[in-house]
């Protein structure tokens, strides 16, 4: 019998759904835009089996990716597992067999030496394929129509490193994905690959490089020329994990570098460019640009540690209010003869995550982005349904261009996850289509879908759909127009 444990990481909003589900027309208000043809895809960590060691963080639950079909005025619904490897083992097992996050020495012997992707960070449409992706491993492809799943991509055995980003960039000159893979030779090694994949699912180039120290890279972006990685000390090693302590911890005591490193092939470590600056926390990246011989690199920045359960090395205790972060643009010089930034500013008083931007626009100047603002100001009676323990109650959007701001406030007993940009055309302007996002329903236990004007938010959803299942937290997620993937209507 599954008797999950009475914990925050398996109860209330976040208790384990475990649904897989076809729905067709969903019921709605407003009016769903009769412009928008495709599928939203997002993945939710949904622990298929209770956790082997007796608890979890949430991060470790297996992937159940949800496509919404959004076609002819209505919105279609279908979710399913991501058939990994860890998946299908403990199903045949019908208990958990791997332990704690990233820690191979906690999993059963029956499993030693396998793929532990859960596939649960990002759903990523790309090639005709939907990727379902966990940055330890290899990405897991999906059949993006029927959702059946086909299996890790190592590009026919061109793929030598291990593992494969949760966030992928597509450089919109090319066409080409862009990806890192971080602990590439192993877990907690400082090796990294750097890898582009053609329009047509080609691996075209790999390169490995060296950081100055392991660990999370969870994202990064890209310019026309350069790929740009933050090293930001949440730190692991294979001590910790001896130890049993949590694979990543923070370590306010180190510094932050920033990679510049160039897009092409031959690349070596002493091509590379490393920049560095005092410590502080930053996850997510907004996007990056070249001017000149400047590259701009905005992300949400915050002083201390956003992660609960990757505390702090030292001991020191969760600090929230410095894990509110901000918008600040990063400015190195490539002409300078420093290691020093350039520039470090801050964009805006807003505290957010989750940035997104017209991802048409990724690696170029952008004037507009979106975000899951966290504002303690709006009245609260009911928290959950976040990704880090943080209270995102508003949906943001921050014109870049002239400092304006928009904010849309779901309410005291919801709270919001990640927006996604819809384009109103392949050729439409920047920032011109729909957000698309979840709202935890957190006193019903259920969800919506809201669907806004991009540049006009504060106006509120001009369609809410309602899911009559409850999404739990989900992480990241993408559009794909219909016609990219062969996805047709099915017939009510």
């Amino acid at each position: 019998m599954a008797h999950f444990p009475d914990t925050p990481s398996f109860t209330g909003f976040n208790t384990p759904s475990r649904v897989e589900a076809d729905i067709v027309d969903m019921d709605y208000e407003g009016e769903i835009p009769s412009g928008l043809n495709g599928a939203f895809y997002r993945v939710q960590p949904d622990p298929q089996f209770p956790p082997r060691l007796g608890d979890d963080i949430a991060f470790n639950g297996d992937g159940m990716v949800t496509r919404f079909h959004i076609h002819d005025g209505q919105c279609d619904f279908r979710q399913r597992w991501a058939h990994t490897n860890k998946w299908k083992l403990e199903r045949e097992a019908g208990k958990g067999l791997f332990g704690a996050y990233r820690n191979p020495l906690t999993d059963d012997e029956s499993v030693k030496g396998e793929i532990r992707s859960t596939a649960n960070t990002n759903a990523f449409p790309f090639a005709g394929k939907l990727w379902a992706m966990k940055e330890d491993s290899p990405a897991l492809l999906m059949d993006p129509v029927t959702m059946e799943t086909i299996g890790f991509e190592k590009f026919g055995g061109k793929m030598t490193g291990e593992t494969f980003t949760a966030h992928p960039k597509i450089d919109p000159k090319t066409g080409n994905m862009v990806a890192i893979g971080y602990a590439a030779s192993g877990l907690c090694t400082d090796d990294v690959t750097y890898y582009e994949i053609s329009p047509e699912g080609e691996l075209v180039r790999e390169i490995w490089f060296k950081v100055p120290y392991y660990c999370m890279m969870h994202d990064f972006g890209i310019t026309e020329d350069y790929l740009v990685l933050h090293i930001v000390p949440s730190i692991g090693s294979w001590e910790r994990l001896e130890q049993g302590l949590p694979h990543f911890g923070f370590d306010t005591t180190m510094p932050v570098y920033l990679g510049i490193i160039p897009r092409r092939d031959g690349v070596t470590d002493a091509d590379i460019r490393w920049f560095k600056r005092d410590n502080c926390f930053a996850s997510h990246v907004l996007n990056a640009w070249q001017e000149g011989s400047k590259i701009h690199f905005i992300v949400p920045e915050a002083k201390n540690n956003m992660f609960p359960f990757f505390p702090d090395v030292h001991g020191a205790p969760f600090n929230g209010r410095e894990a509110m972060s901000h918008l600040t643009d990063w400015v190195v010089d490539m002409e300078s003869n420093s290691e020093e930034f350039d520039a470090i500013i801050p964009l805006t008083q807003t505290a957010s995550e989750f940035p997104r931007i017209d991802d048409r626009f990724a690696g170029v100047k952008t004037r507009y982005g979106w975000g899951l603002e966290m504002d303690m100001k709006r009245p609260v009676e009911l928290k959950g349904g976040s990704a880090g323990g943080l209270l995102m109650n508003c949906l943001f959007l921050k014109d870049l261009e002239t400092g304006a701001e928009q904010h849309w406030w779901c309410g005291p007993v919801s709270s919001l996850q990640e927006p996604c940009f819809i384009p109103r055309s392949a050729d439409a302007p920047e920032g011109d289509g729909w957000i698309v996002q979840i709202c935890n329903r957190l006193e019903d236990h259920v969800s919506d879908l809201l669907i806004f004007e991009a540049l006009n938010i504060e106006q509120g959803p001009v369609a809410t759909i309602h899911i009559p299942i409850r999404m739990r937290f989900g992480l990241h997620g993408n559009w794909v127009d219909a016609d990219k993937i062969g996805l047709e209507p099915v017939a009510a």
